[in-house]
């Protein structure tokens, strides 16, 4: 008996009519339809008459869900894997499932489709021809700080999702790190009835959204640009200042990273530094 086909399969990110003939005829013939909420999916299955069973596939139970799904795949059952919007796997369930279909030996197969990833990119009016894909940056934390040095540090276009309320702070950090006079565009709503492309640069447009509620899906995209150079003679101050509070060179590092946004490796080199050695000219002298 031959294995089945994973397919993954893009679905609308808003229009229904995004959705392709390849992707109705092949969520048509599948034995079983993966969804992140079938009940999301049930509005797509009853425009285009699919009358495929459903099942919920999403992050809280995909991994002991994965070894069940495997086996009907190597039983040569087929299987279609969806999102609520868009190409699976981008900020969505459904590695862990692809990845135990490969190790398994079971084609996976992509049916493309809408994406609000490339959606956004092709009316950003940016350069396109080379970016980066941040998803959903961390909420706080050092983990925040390290996503947004890494966009700074950027030389092309960095596209991110963010949720409504947290847009106008998710851009006013932005521009915080120095991005501020970079070229931006808020995309909202893709495809859908209030569509909406906001261009500017990063601090106008976080000055607009500090005033203005939004809604709807949101992706950010951020032109290249050049960012100044940190200038280590900060963060040494800041160093000091914290060593005469008495904490650890630990805990230095830690402050200096979180709330300072300083790579955590530049961090470490800093807080274990003799007081009055400058880093720079140490290490020209190796």
């Amino acid at each position: 008996m031959s294995v089945g086909t994973l397919y993954i399969v893009s679905t609308p990110i808003g229009n229904l009519g995004d959705l392709t003939i390849r992707a109705i005829d092949v969520l048509r013939a599948a034995a079983l339809v993966l969804a992140e909420d079938t009940r999301h999916a049930r509005t797509l299955f009853t425009r285009y008459e699919i009358h495929t069973p459903t099942a919920a596939l999403h992050e809280h139970n995909e991994a002991r869900s994965a070894p069940r799904l495997v086996a009907r795949l190597t039983e040569g059952e087929d299987l279609a894997l969806i999102t609520d919007a868009g190409t699976p796997l981008l900020s969505d369930p459904g590695a862990r499932l692809v990845r135990a279909a490969i190790d398994a030996g079971v084609p996976v197969v992509p049916v493309p489709g809408a994406s609000a990833l490339l959606a956004a990119l092709a009316g950003a009016g940016l350069p396109m021809d080379r970016f980066t894909f941040f998803g959903f940056l961390p909420r706080r934390g050092a983990d925040r700080h390290e996503a947004i040095a890494a966009i700074a540090a950027l030389t092309h276009v960095a596209v991110l999702y963010e949720a409504p309320p947290r847009v106008a702070a998710t851009l006013a950090d932005l521009a915080a790190a120095g991005l501020g006079d970079r070229p931006a565009a808020v995309a909202r709503e893709l495809t859908k009835r209030y569509e909406e492309f906001r261009r500017g640069t990063v601090e106008e447009l976080a000055a607009y959204y500090a005033d203005t509620a939004i809604r709807g899906e949101v992706v950010l995209v951020v032109g290249e640009g050049a960012t100044a150079e940190p200038d280590p003679a900060v963060w040494r101050d800041q160093v000091r200042t914290l060593r005469a509070t008495g904490i650890t060179r630990r805990e230095i590092v830690a402050l200096l990273v979180a709330e300072h946004g300083v790579p955590r490796n530049a961090a470490y080199r800093l807080a274990h530094e003799p007081d009055g050695e400058d880093v720079d000219d140490r290490e020209r002298s190796v």
